[in-house]
């Protein structure tokens, strides 16, 4: 356990992030850009990606790649980010100040997963 305790902090966030995947799907499906297909299968699969790349993290021999597969991901997330402010409905409740502020947090993550590529 030579990784600084923020490796391991950003680990057990995605993989309970990960976690809700699997136990409040409605609230993930809710979200989904409409032009996606098959939201059901792609909150499980985002979920198992979460769960998988948290636990990645803490593998020596996986942590870079796992670092990639991240950021990928959350750039990936950025498309529910914009298409939650594109209207009323899509915001799901969330204030618009919220989901304005998530875009730049989203780059935060990026950039806090990639100070522990070696």
């Amino acid at each position: 356990m030579n990784e600084p305790i923020g490796l391991y902090i950003m680990a057990v966030l995605y993989f309970i992030a990960g976690i809700m995947h699997f136990i409040k799907p409605k609230t993930y499906m809710r979200i989904m850009p409409n032009y996606l297909p098959s939201h059901k299968a792609l909150v499980y699969l985002s979920g198992l990606a979460e769960i998988i790349l948290g636990i990645g993290l803490c593998i020596p021999m996986l942590k870079n790649l796992s670092i990639y597969g991240i950021i990928a991901m959350l750039a990936l997330f950025l498309l529910v980010h914009f298409y939650m402010l594109s209207s009323e409905k899509a915001a799901a409740g969330v204030p618009k100040w919220v989901l304005i502020l998530r875009i730049p947090l989203q780059f935060g993550l990026m950039y806090w997963a990639w100070i522990y590529l070696n």
